[in-house]
């Protein structure tokens, strides 16, 4: 269990929690959520001793192992699945005093090093790493590339499976969905769920957390409140309290009211005297009900557009990508006013190569890009918070896109997205990561546009800012292309889904609970081994998801025999090694001089089972 009693924590001179008294017992999944500054960060440094409580006692359990997701990764030549096996530690360190070994021929070093991975459990490592990798989205060719090779995004997902790898009774994870596609999130569900310890997550996509949490810790006005129940559940008790406790304060401001009103009318009436005073003690000890004040007042909107023609942007058996390099092969695809449209897949399938070339960004390899004369774009892509200007206001920004408008329209304009006053006028260097995010897609509203191409544009913001731009697309009059993970904003904003993959872009028929159902009953997926029982009872089963619609079931179809095939040369290079490994177990093999041979064929049988088990990835990847 781990308590929080009278609790306080600062960060310089501000406050950011205080009085807080909570327990958190073995086995919950909490969601810590709150606006952003609110404290969540640092609440979790407090928890991995990084910074200490200015007031109060936090109890963690003595033993307990404690795992979270580094912020940042360092450009190291190890590969990717070196990395990721580094997570545990002592499992990583026999196994490189196993290599090292062998490679100076001291077989009592092997076999001590043999007896330390038995003892560990480890003798899987490579293959838990490996399948981690896969969930995420690497690529099996991906496993061996240097950690150095990966850009920002897949580094924050190698330290994501770096934390799930180490051995730990509490995890940490703070905004672990930032820079994972929706097929990653799905599996990283899964994966929670049987999670056996206790989990902490902050994060900002609450469909995210209505699927993993058990409780909900809710940080606001320097207090924390734990609630029992998910996202949607602290929500609804959320609201009940606020209601009730806007009863009690009109009863009670009632109540004031007419107490004054006999004091203020009887105070100087000697016959009424004493009952003035009583009343005016009664008046004294009301408790002081605070009026609830409003949870979120953030509103934003997007202009309507200028004109708005029918048919906006098509693509006729295009081929895109870079360069010579074909991302997408023989794309159809038209944007029509209304056209609220949700891009599926994984990272690096081609979403964004997709949404760049509907820009004009990317010019076609081959086919056709029709686009009408009076469409305009308002593009927010990943990229785009990073691109302003560092040491300029938001004015500044504002008068690059139209020079000759007056100060104070940007200062009305501004004022709608949150930036009211001065605030307006100060260095963007200061602002958070969601301000910035807020800024840019701010920049886009004044343009008016009629057509809104949005990659990832929620990565920074909180639940606030995604609540209202879900409102603001919902009640806008031109087309959406939406790129994000966070199925609650898609869900809400989109009523067409097409999934890029495999170089080919093809409408998918169903919504996301069915795609969500699809990914997971494919073979290689988190559930597909859980869902093998539910299959035995065809009679029974629900039917099965919608593929894709333009997919040809033929290419979808698994290869069983393949597959097969791969997990029996899995499960018999295991079997060998587990003979190896017991008869290097044997103190005999060192005396009648087996063991250098058992040692040769133990590496060589290591070896050949990471190609295996390798293949058997591939194989569920294509599946």
């Amino acid at each position: 269990m781990i308590s929080f009693r009278n609790f306080a924590l600062r960060r310089g001179e501000r406050l950011l929690l205080s009085d807080v008294d909570l327990a958190l017992h073995a086995g919950y999944r909490v969601g810590v959520v709150g606006r952003n500054g609110t404290g969540k960060s640092s609440l979790f440094a407090v928890m991995m001793g990084e910074v200490e409580a200015d007031k109060g006692d936090v109890d963690m359990p003595g033993k307990a192992r404690i795992a979270s997701v580094a912020q940042e990764t360092p450009s190291l030549p190890d590969s990717a699945i070196d990395f990721v096996l580094s997570g545990d530690a002592a499992v990583h360190a026999a196994i490189q005093m196993e290599a090292n070994a062998f490679a100076n021929e001291d077989w009592e070093a092997v076999a001590e090093a043999h007896q330390k991975l038995e003892e560990l459990n480890g003798y899987d490592a490579t293959a838990r790493a490996g399948r981690l990798l896969h969930g995420l989205g690497f690529p099996p060719e991906t496993h061996a590339k240097a950690v150095s090779d990966f850009s920002g995004g897949w580094r924050v997902r190698l330290n994501v499976a770096r934390a799930l790898m180490t051995p730990s009774d509490l995890l940490l994870l703070d905004e672990p969905t930032n820079h994972l596609d929706l097929d990653a999130v799905l599996w990283l569900e899964q994966w929670l769920l049987r999670y056996p310890g206790t989990l902490l997550v902050i994060s900002h996509d609450r469909e995210f957390l209505d699927n993993i949490c058990t409780h909900t810790l809710h940080l606001h006005e320097q207090r924390a409140k734990l609630y029992s129940g998910d996202y949607t559940a602290f929500e609804r008790q959320r609201a009940e309290q606020l209601r009730q406790q806007q009863i009690a304060f009109e009863k009670e401001q009632a109540e004031r009211a007419h107490l004054q009103s006999f004091i203020d009318r009887f105070k100087a009436k000697a016959s009424k005297a004493k009952q003035a005073q009583s009343r005016m003690k009664r008046l004294a000890k009301l408790a002081g009900t605070e009026a609830v004040r409003a949870e979120r007042s953030l509103h934003i909107d997007f202009p309507e557009p200028v004109k708005l023609p029918n048919s906006l942007v098509s693509l006729r058996h295009a081929d895109c990508g870079y360069g010579a390099t074909r991302i997408l092969h023989d794309v159809g695809f038209s944007l029509e006013a209304g056209d609220r449209v949700g891009l599926l897949g994984p990272n690096g399938a081609g979403k964004s190569t997709l949404v760049k070339t509907l820009v004009g960004e990317l010019p076609l390899i081959d086919g056709d890009r029709i686009a009408h004369p009076d469409m305009r774009i308002g593009y927010f892509a990943q990229h785009t918070v990073e691109s302003l200007t560092a040491g300029a206001s938001p004015i500044d920004h504002f008068k690059k896109i139209s020079p000759d408008a007056a100060t104070q329209v940007f200062r009305d304009f501004l004022g709608k997205w949150n930036f009211p006053g001065d605030r307006a006028f100060e260095s963007i260097d200061g602002f958070s990561g969601g301000e910035k995010a807020r800024l840019a897609l701010a920049m886009i509203a004044f343009k008016q546009p009629n057509v809104l191409l949005l990659d990832e544009p929620t990565n920074h913001l909180d639940l606030d800012m995604r609540e209202a731009l879900a409102e603001a697309l919902s009640d806008f009059d031109g087309a959406i292309v939406l790129v994000s993970h966070d199925r609650h904003l898609i869900g809400l904003v989109c009523d067409r889904f097409v999934r890029v993959a495999d170089g080919k872009v093809e409408d998918f028929d169903g919504d996301l609970d069915q795609y969500a159902a699809w990914l997971r009953s494919r073979p290689g997926s988190e559930s597909s081994k859980a869902d093998k029982a539910a299959k035995a009872k065809p009679a029974d089963a629900p039917a099965p998801a919608p593929a894709p619609a333009a997919s040809k079931p033929a290419a979808k179809k698994v290869n069983t025999h393949a597959l097969q095939k791969a997990e029996a040369r899995v499960a018999d290079l295991e079997a060998q090694i587990a003979r190896i490994d017991a008869e290097l177990a044997d103190p005999k093999a060192y005396t009648d001089g087996r063991a250098g041979d058992l040692g040769k064929q133990q590496a060589t049988l290591r070896f050949e089972l990471e190609r295996a088990e390798a293949d058997l990835l591939s194989l569920y990847d294509a599946a």
